[in-house]
């Protein structure tokens, strides 16, 4: 072999082979054969403090059957949730049952996540009674002395990559979204350090498996001279970046109005509202970006690694919702990317839309209106005119931090639960003198049929909300705009895709429930929080209408073409194909009545909302549209 055949074997043979010392394994915490570290790397692990030294971190609780004490926020009565208090003595003030219950959650830095709660009510009561009869295996009170205040988390089970967060005070921790205690002065700066690339780097070595655990987080490095109001300026940003994006979707429960209708971007062309929005969303994913590789240069310089790593963040790992790289991926073309986010903008518009027509929202006042169980149409204008009253009060009051007496506890913990009445001044909706003219559904019912059977089919308060949001000279084109990004016309989108997108938008814990026949031929929406004892009842009597009154005049009337003289041919085979199908829709629809929705009428139902849906869902059986780990 020639002496430049040798040469080019070695320099491919010294590509793959590492040398390094075992005195140098012993630098990283749980000495691991990471024989692939720098130089660089060893010496920012040989330092003087890790993090434990000024910080500590906390498990939470275990509570041994997550499905009896643990919720989704939009599951229970409002009225019993509470949200921000800052002590334990402000939360058994409080009276409320429910409270934040961090778990943790998907890729999100900086702020988010927050949608799960937990029954907590005087001090975990119920779990440590179903804890002492044993109904409750493996519950464990960890880290009670840390639940309520403000502090740090991060996923634990991460498939990808680590993500960090701000918790605001007012959460009970979860065994898998445990806390990182620091000094209220520096917390924003080591959120910036937890969510740099130095830190993941870090863990890289000392967690090289899909789990980050107390221990491993805790024996890292900390940078020998640092200071740390620099980070913690840049963090400000971020969480605020954050925060506002989270807040922005009805699934928050600071969430007051969906954005399109901000009066900052209200025109009455749509698509021009959407244009302007766009680009808000665009500035505000650029401006993360700026802001993480500034985070990331600052800790690089401060650990010495600019031989090592760079600060560049690649678009999808922005974690703002209203960012589509980060939202559906980076495998897709930009046009591609485009009309997945308008879409679901669309989608989302159509959700609020439904919110409105049932109460839970409105044009006329921000935030959630009927929110509580059994509330009705006479406490929707109550609610509203009250919150008209009250614009510039929050929708959630945290609890004063200062809070030190019996007496402040309480003044402040009536002001725990969470509000509806407020939303800052650049959300402001219809609050002159006037009313919109949008007004919910009187009876808790919308019929979502394949026509115009009924004044109040969901298509047509869709129409409805439309005209009235975005005015009628526009309305032909607003409707066009929605219906070519969904890629249907509404009544389709409502029959074939809408309940599926409230299912996944809501996790499996739907708050709209779809009575539905078995083929689909009828379906009526009702809201959870107005349900009634006689909600089936009314139920019944839409399906009694259509089948016995609405689809049986059709069926008379294309009988009489059938048989006219003066129809032609085509025209009357045309109506004897209806007859049959219309015949098939009546059977249907006469089994639907007497084995399922008429028994279930008369049983007079009752729910508690506090129980949860996955407990409610399923007593009404067949008549509900059927979804997997929900019906029985």
């Amino acid at each position: 072999m020639s002496n430049g055949a040798n040469n080019q074997t070695q320099l491919v043979t010294d590509k793959y082979f590492f040398q390094a010392s075992a005195a140098e394994f012993k630098k990283i915490p749980g000495c691991p054969i990471a024989y692939w570290a720098s130089a660089s790397i060893y010496s920012a692990f040989d330092c003087a403090k890790r993090i434990s030294d000024i910080t500590s971190l906390h498990r939470g609780i275990s509570t041994g059957n997550t499905d009896l004490f643990a919720r989704v926020w939009h599951e229970v009565p409002i009225e019993n949730l509470c949200i921000g208090a800052n002590s334990a003595e402000a939360a058994r003030l409080s009276g409320a049952r429910w409270f934040p219950y961090n778990r943790g959650g998907s890729f999100r830095k900086w702020y988010g996540l927050g949608v799960d709660i937990l029954d907590y009510e005087d001090d975990g009561r119920r779990m440590i009674e179903a804890a002492k009869k044993g109904e409750s295996p493996g519950f464990r009170h960890d880290g009670s002395a840390e639940y309520f205040l403000p502090t740090i988390t991060w996923t634990a089970l991460t498939a990808g990559k680590p993500s960090f967060r701000l918790i605001e005070a007012g959460y009970i921790l979860g065994h898998k979204g445990s806390s990182i205690k620091t000094a209220d002065s520096s917390r924003l700066a080591f959120l910036c350090l937890f969510n740099s690339n130095t830190f993941e780097r870090f863990l890289e070595y000392t967690s090289p498996t899909l789990d980050i655990n107390i221990s491993q987080l805790s024996s890292l490095p900390l940078p020998n001279s640092f200071e740390f109001s620099q980070a913690g300026n840049v963090a400000i940003g971020l969480v605020n970046l954050a925060k506002t994006d989270w807040n922005s979707y009805e699934t928050s429960w600071d969430f007051t109005n969906l954005p399109l209708m901000r009066p900052d971007y209200r025109q009455p062309k749509l698509n021009l509202v959407y244009q302007k929005l766009r680009v808000v969303w665009r500035e505000m994913t650029l401006e993360m970006q700026r802001l993480e590789e500034e985070n990331n240069r600052i800790f690089i310089e401060a650990y010495g690694l600019q031989d090592e790593l760079t600060p560049e963040v690649p678009l999808e790992e922005i974690t703002l919702t209203c960012n589509p790289h980060y939202r559906y991926g980076n495998n897709k073309s930009e046009e591609e990317l485009e009309a997945l986010l308008l879409a679901d903008t669309m989608r989302e518009l159509v959700s609020y839309a439904v919110g409105c027509m049932f109460g839970r929202y409105s044009l006329d006042a921000p935030g959630l209106i009927l929110a509580n169980q059994g509330e009705g149409f006479d406490d929707y204008w109550r609610i509203v005119e009250e919150k008209r009253k009250r614009p510039d009060s929050h929708q959630s009051s945290v609890l004063s931090s200062q809070s030190s007496t019996v007496s402040d506890l309480k003044k402040d913990t009536e002001d725990c639960l969470l509000k509806t009445d407020s939303f800052p001044e650049h959300w402001k909706l219809n609050t002159d003198s006037s009313l919109s003219g949008f007004s919910p559904d009187q009876d808790n019912v919308i019929p979502m049929l394949d026509g115009d059977w009924f004044t109040d089919d969901i298509t047509e308060r869709f129409r409805e909300f439309l005209r009235i949001a975005f005015g009628e000279e526009h309305y032909e084109e607003n409707l066009r705009f929605v219906e070519q990004a969904l890629g249907k016309d509404i009544r389709k989108y409502f029959l074939k895709d809408f309940y599926n997108d409230h299912v996944r938008r809501y996790k499996k814990r739907p708050i709209y429930w779809l009575f539905s026949s078995p083929k689909g031929s009828f379906n009526a929406l009702i809201y959870m929080h107005r349900y009634q004892p006689h909600t089936v009842g009314t139920v019944l009597k839409y399906l009694r209408d259509f089948k016995d009154e609405k689809l049986k005049a059709r069926k008379n009337h294309l009988e009489a073409v059938s048989i006219s003289s003066s129809a032609s041919q085509g025209e009357k085979t045309k109506a004897l194909k209806e007859i049959e199908k219309i015949n098939k829709i009546l059977a249907e629809l006469d089994d639907y009545e007497r084995d399922v929705l008429y028994p279930l009428a008369t049983e007079q139902v009752e729910i508690d909302l506090d129980d949860g849906v996955k407990a409610n869902y399923p007593k009404f059986g067949e008549a509900l549209k059927k979804i997997s780990g929900l019906s029985r």
